[in-house]
């Protein structure tokens, strides 16, 4: 049987943000100290290109500034005592090390690491197994599924109906104000918010996410996290990025899952195989508004470069620029990050900026699609 090859170039398109860019954004605002095990100056390519929280209020990020000596010949020891020493004067909530390429090459044992700096410290830590090769997505997840395994509480359950709000990251959805419409839409319709993992939300909110009746998952970065308080504490969880017009079927699945405690996917109800339009990125947004465009008989598809564990197709299947390519042939319009424009021409192309992908270029022009999504049917009639 030929086995299809797969090419693996981007030649004339970008790539998403790295495995450990995601742990960073995911663990912003909760209290602890991010570290990247990598070389100097990474860190400023996070700082500068994918968190636009950084020059609003302060988190600790930190880089190990791997020695091209300390590569070759390996030196754990200075990494856990640097990192060590940097606790006892921060004071941490918790340590999360994230590994990148250098450290997967060489054999680095993260998770290890992260053990010895506990014992060092007593301060809770946390290896995540990033190595660069991976997008954000895998990053985040690995991240907030730390949090839900070590820190949420076992809490009594509210008496109505209640939620967290899992995967909100400013990767997804950058800091213009998305974050603040999305929880008004779920609120708006006599929701309580337990938490939101993690915008707007404080460490002491997360212990208590045991409480929350439903977790709703707004980007797959928060679908690992789901699964584990799922069985942790028998939460059920609705998939879905709340968008204009597609906001009521969440909230109804939001009430379906809690009456019968099952997991529930809205947009898969609304979107079908073969499509006039193609909207590329992250797979809960997308699906979430091809859902949304449904409703105005717009037929959409999502197509997902990313390795997303919820689209239809093998994770390596649109995992470079020609599958992407031939993903779009049969679409007339493309609804894409502005940095694909060069693998749809000839199709009608539409802007939607997506901060995990051309990072602040275009981050003045991201729609909040949670208010309207009127410009884009406007492009598209």
């Amino acid at each position: 049987m030929p086995v299809k090859p797969v090419r693996q170039t981007y030649v004339n398109t970008s790539l998403y943000a790295a495995d450990a860019m995601g742990v960073c954004s995911a663990l912003y605002e909760l209290g602890g100290m991010s570290v990247m095990h990598d070389a100097s100056g990474c860190n400023s390519t996070y700082t500068t290109h994918d968190e636009p929280r950084w020059y609003d209020f302060d988190s600790l990020v930190f880089i190990t500034a791997m020695t091209e000596h300390e590569a070759l010949m390996g030196d754990d020891e200075k990494t856990v005592r640097d990192i060590s020493e940097a606790a006892r004067q921060l004071n941490p909530r918790f340590i999360a090390l994230a590994g990148t390429t250098i450290p997967a090459m060489c054999g680095i044992d993260i998770p290890a690491l992260a053990r010895l700096i506990e014992a060092e410290t007593g301060i809770p830590s946390f290896g995540l197994p990033t190595d660069g090769m991976h997008s954000y997505l895998r990053g985040a997840a690995l991240a907030f599924d730390a949090i839900a395994s070590r820190f949420v509480k076992n809490t009594e359950k509210t008496a109505a109906i209640s939620v967290n709000i899992l995967g909100l990251t400013s990767l997804d959805f950058s800091y213009v104000g998305i974050e603040d419409s999305i929880k008004a839409a779920v609120k708006a319709a006599d929701i309580e918010i337990i938490s939101s993992w993690a915008m707007g939300s404080s460490p002491e909110d997360i212990e208590k996410s045991a409480s929350a009746r439903v977790n709703l998952v707004v980007s797959e970065t928060g679908l690992k996290a789901a699964k584990t308080l799922e069985r942790r504490f028998n939460i059920p969880y609705v998939i879905g990025t709340p968008i204009s017009g597609f906001i009521p079927d969440i909230i109804e699945a939001i009430k379906t899952a809690d009456a019968e405690k099952r997991n529930q996917i809205p947009a898969d109800k609304l979107i079908g195989d073969a499509a006039s339009v193609a909207i590329i990125g992250e797979y809960v947004f997308a699906s979430s508004l091809c859902a949304a465009l449904s409703k105005h008989g717009i037929s959409a598809c999502p197509v997902c470069p990313l390795e997303s564990r919820l689209k239809s197709k093998p994770a390596d299947s649109v995992s470079d620029e020609h599958a992407i390519s031939e993903e779009l042939k049969n679409a007339g319009t493309v609804i894409a990050d502005p940095l694909y424009a060069p693998i749809a021409k000839g199709k009608k192309f539409i802007a939607l900026p997506h901060e995990a992908y051309s990072g602040r270029i275009f981050r003045e022009s991201i729609p909040d699609l949670t208010e309207s999504i009127e410009k884009i049917l406007k492009e598209l009639i």
